[in-house]
């Protein structure tokens, strides 16, 4: 599943091939994916200059004069910059059609989204309950502490979250906790301020190295470019159940956290 730094790659990936240009046609071939696109996407976007493209948590924001279009990519989307004219593949569900080229959404599970929100995105209910973004001065070892109080929730869930922080995904908090030496098992309100300035530190650092090798490539992540990430070269612990922690050499081991699997080392992180 594209976590952060995928969508943040996408967004750095296709925004100057279409910044600046407007749209001449929107081409549905499947509406239905999480949502159902809005059957007159096409009226609020004919003509329209695109004027920035924001990202909030795993959401990317078109900004046209008209209004926000919010793309998400779900659990298998992309979006790719392909010529005008290119062939259709199987799964292909949407073009825009810019002056140059065309933002293709490509979808095989359909879990992903393409929402009007129009002139007031932030009342949205998809993006008004978020928490600040890691990578933000917003988001500090202060807020976590004083946000845990005296919650029995295990901090990985804790940390994964929307309305704690945004974008901390499955992947990078299972490497972020490894970095900051914290079991993911431990209740979130049973840890000091000074391991959670760790753990802040160490989501920021885990994001930032991503985003600059772009995104994790996983079976599914392409950037906007059609190149896919490199970060997965990177990860210490995640996926690898049963190896040697890469800093103590005892095996690592695993168990389901909210349905999640839970990647850790039992010596190093307390």
């Amino acid at each position: 599943m594209p976590e952060l730094p995928e969508v943040e790659t996408s967004r750095r990936g296709i925004s100057p091939h279409i910044i600046g240009s407007s749209i001449s046609d929107v081409v549905i071939r499947q509406p239905q994916l999480r949502w159902k696109i809005p059957a007159d996407l096409l009226d609020h976007l004919k003509n329209k200059v695109l004027q920035s493209i924001d990202r909030r948590a795993k959401y990317l924001l078109l900004n046209f004069e008209s209004g926000t279009l919010l793309i998400h990519l779900g659990m298998s989307g992309s979006l790719r910059i392909c010529p005008l004219n290119s062939v259709v593949e199987k799964h292909d569900h949407a073009d825009f059609i810019f002056d140059q080229c065309l933002l293709r959404y490509t979808d095989p599970r359909r879990f992903g989204a393409i929402l009007w929100l129009g002139l007031t995105p932030q009342d949205s209910t998809l993006l008004s309950h978020l928490g600040p973004e890691p990578l933000s001065d917003a988001f500090t070892g202060k807020h976590l502490f004083e946000l845990a109080g005296k919650r029995k929730l295990s901090v990985k869930q804790f940390i994964m979250d929307q309305k704690v922080v945004t974008g901390v995904g499955n992947i990078y908090a299972t490497e972020a906790l490894f970095m900051a030496g914290i079991s993911p098992i431990r209740a979130a309100g049973n840890i000091s301020l000074k391991r959670y300035l760790l753990l802040t530190t160490a989501i920021k650092e885990i994001l930032a190295a991503a985003i600059k090798q772009g995104g994790t490539t996983l079976k599914d992540f392409v950037g906007g470019d059609g190149k896919p990430g490199y970060f997965q070269q990177t990860l210490h612990i995640y996926g690898k159940t049963g190896s040697d922690c890469p800093k103590c050499q005892t095996a690592l081991t695993s168990l389901k956290l909210a349905s999640r699997n839970s990647v850790y080392c039992p010596n190093c992180q307390k």
